[in-house]
């Protein structure tokens, strides 16, 4: 059996940009919430940093988030970012369970 994908991905708009960051993850959040395999998809702002963003990503195996990176919605997601973001986000894959 696969094991879930967990990310945490950094992300920094430029400066005074953070609005367009949400307004997009608000368009793409129902369907990438929608897609086979996918557990979490949500986005946090960090306090106090408007310009920055932490999205957390759980995804029941790695097939799914292959899956996920090769859909038109994304491609085209990942087309449009740089226009607002200060530069590609930072993706943090974490252990599912260190003490196993």
């Amino acid at each position: 059996m696969s094991q879930p994908v967990q990310l945490v991905i950094l992300i920094t708009t430029l400066p005074g940009r953070g609005g367009e960051q949400v307004a997009a993850f608000e368009r793409l959040a129902p369907v990438v919430r929608a897609e086979a395999g996918c557990l979490q998809y949500d986005l946090h702002q960090v306090s106090g940093e408007p310009d920055r963003f932490v999205l957390i990503e759980r995804w029941s195996s790695q097939a799914a988030l292959a899956a996920h990176d090769a859909t038109p919605h994304m491609i085209e997601a990942d087309a449009a970012s740089p226009s607002f973001r200060a530069g590609p986000a930072q993706v943090i894959r974490l252990v599912a369970d260190p003490l196993a």
